[in-house]
């Protein structure tokens, strides 16, 4: 058996010249056939209530709670894994994940993150640092073109993917929405109206916002390059 790699560093060049240009040739035929948005396959999938339940076995309590109030809304989840599930195409969301791992968070109340619903969504780039002082739960994914908000349950999701929108639609200052989102998650918890964390309240896109960004390798460095990664992944 080989030694074991400890990094990049170790990996020959003719290993390196191969799966760049996979990646490269990859690219090139999405942009060709129009394919540049994930594909989900693992929609087509649907686990079992028993497949959940073998998985979840030693999860701590709130995840496991998460998950079995998402499995009641959405059904059972289309992947799965000791650490995570994840469903896609459920509600208004793009994908839903819930992981085994919590994370400690204390905004606006001392909690656990566990849950992240993810949707479609570009973000310019000038609002990335006032979503991170919004919410340093709110996830922005520049490249696939989503926005996630990661919480402990579907409801604060909701609220922070709601606020998250009116920051860059400029309807509230960053300082404006954190003290709104302490309203309404109380206001919700209370069982009184709390819009924000009830649905979206505005319609998300589907597709259409991924942002591959720009080549900035010379032109003659790129073709020279293309030629080496021919032989490579052949």
């Amino acid at each position: 058996m080989d030694e074991k790699r400890k990094g990049p560093a170790d990996i020959p060049t003719s290993e390196r010249m191969r799966d760049v240009g996979a990646a490269m040739f990859s690219a090139m035929g999405k942009k060709s056939s129009g394919e540049l948005e994930a594909e989900q396959s693992g929609a087509r999938l649907r686990l079992t209530e028993s497949d959940v339940q073998g998985l979840t076995a030693d999860w701590p309590k709130a995840p496991k709670l998460s998950v079995e109030q998402t499995m009641k809304q959405y059904g059972p989840p289309n992947e799965g894994t000791p650490a995570r599930l994840i469903w896609y195409n459920s509600g208004p969301w793009k994908r839903v994940e819930i992981t085994r791992d919590e994370i400690e968070h204390n905004f606006p109340a001392p909690h656990t993150d566990y849950m992240t619903c993810w949707i479609d969504y570009q973000v310019p780039i000038e609002f990335a640092d006032e979503l991170t002082r919004y919410d340093g739960s709110c996830l922005i994914d520049r490249t696939a073109g989503e926005v996630g908000a990661r919480c402990d349950g579907e409801a604060a999701d909701m609220v922070t993917i709601n606020f998250m929108h009116e920051i860059v639609t400029g309807k509230k200052t960053v300082e404006e929405a954190r003290e709104a989102y302490a309203e309404q998650l109380s206001a919700y918890l209370l069982g009184r109206p709390a819009p924000y964390a009830e649905g979206l309240l505005f319609d998300p896109p589907r597709g259409g916002t991924v942002d591959p960004d720009e080549t900035i390798m010379p032109p003659h460095m790129l073709n020279q390059l293309k030629e080496k990664l021919k032989d490579a992944v052949a």
